[in-house]
């Protein structure tokens, strides 16, 4: 989705940061993000609400993809020792500026009855409560964090990486501890369980452990080895069994954002794509548009819903249609604008 995508120098011989060297632009960066908003559509292709085993087990498979941004900025800005913190915001905000407008005039058109004060007008801005754009809030607010840790930690100056590395470490601690424990706190002050999944999309602690995975995966991991990367897969896919089966039979904490299940399928799930190096030129071509791509595609999704019988064609028909339709009109749209219109509206549409 949005990543401002760090120049770094070379070809990279192995993915420690001690050796790592860049390109104009990381072309498997990119491929992962390109992975991750063809998952983001999948997601949002599936039938709601999620009833049959397939659509829950298909649906926790595809859950990693917000994560794996997370990751990336994290490793990127890792790799930089910097957090342009401006720029970033800038790149942001901008372009959902724009989709939010029109995401408000469609919601609009729909609900005669909706609620249009200012106040609420600019908590909905401010919290990304339109379609899907709660990664917009959650972006923001990881990259205003992961800049408080590079500032403590003193980043530039004699033992910054150890410190820095320690901020991480614990920030992962209190991401999982907030995810543990924030949302039983709640639900105890008597939130109803909508208002509850709001706050899980929103719950900056477990979404910046990512932010913080991926620095230091960039900082001391070294992934070369095919033995770890198997290893790697197989952790991988027990924990993603065992959160789709939390996820299917309510076992406990069946969350889907902000449980320990979720945490370690998606990490494991980031760390196994990243060991593997996709190289893809198609993906990374998609990645690097993905920012425009999470921003518009919801606008297709809910056209097909709301004004086509899609719904007539059954699960996995109506799915696969929605989902196909979707990336084509989607990439479609980023080629043309990428084409027709001037550097400057392609950076403030996210493309």
């Amino acid at each position: 989705m949005m990543t401002v995508v760090e120049r770094i120098a070379a070809d990279p011989p192995s993915l420690s940061v001690a050796h790592v060297t860049t390109r104009s632009r990381d072309g498997v960066i990119d491929a992962m993000r390109g992975i991750a908003i063809l998952m983001v559509i999948g997601i949002h292709s599936l039938p709601q609400p999620l009833d049959a085993v397939w659509e829950k087990s298909f649906d926790a498979a595809l859950r990693p993809c917000v994560p794996i941004f997370l990751f990336v900025s994290g490793y990127l800005t890792a790799l930089s020792g910097r957090v342009p913190l401006a720029k970033r915001l800038r790149a942001a905000l901008i372009p959902y500026a724009i989709a939010f407008a029109a995401a408000y005039a469609y919601m609009a058109l729909h609900n005669p009855a909706m609620d249009h004060r200012i106040g609420t007008t600019l908590a909905r801005f401010g919290l990304g409560y339109v379609f899907v754009y709660y990664y917009v809030f959650v972006y923001v607010w990881c990259m205003l964090g992961l800049w408080l840790v590079f500032a403590v930690g003193g980043a530039g100056k004699p033992g910054a990486e150890k410190r820095i590395a320690l901020l991480l470490a614990l920030s992962i601690g209190c991401g999982l501890l907030a995810g543990s424990y924030l949302d039983p706190a709640i639900s105890r002050l008597g939130a109803s369980d909508a208002l509850l999944d709001e706050i899980r999309m929103r719950d900056i602690p477990f979404w910046f452990s990512f932010v913080a995975l991926g620095a230091l995966i960039a900082t001391f991991a070294d992934l070369r080895d095919q033995g770890t990367r198997r290893a790697l897969l197989g952790a991988m896919l027990a924990a993603y069994m065992l959160y789709a089966a939390v996820r299917i039979l309510g076992l406990g904490d069946a969350a889907t954002y902000d449980s320990s299940a979720f945490f370690f399928y998606a990490a494991l799930f980031c760390i196994s794509l990243f060991a593997i190096q996709p190289g893809s030129p198609l993906l990374g071509w998609i990645g690097s548009g993905s920012y425009f791509i999470y921003l518009w595609h919801i606008f297709i999704v809910m056209a097909l819903r709301d004004h086509t019988s899609l719904h007539q064609l059954g699960g996995i028909a109506g799915f696969a249609v929605c989902c196909g339709l979707t990336v084509l009109l989607s990439t479609a749209a980023l080629l043309a604008v990428r084409q027709l219109a001037s550097p400057r509206l392609c950076r403030w549409l996210g493309a």
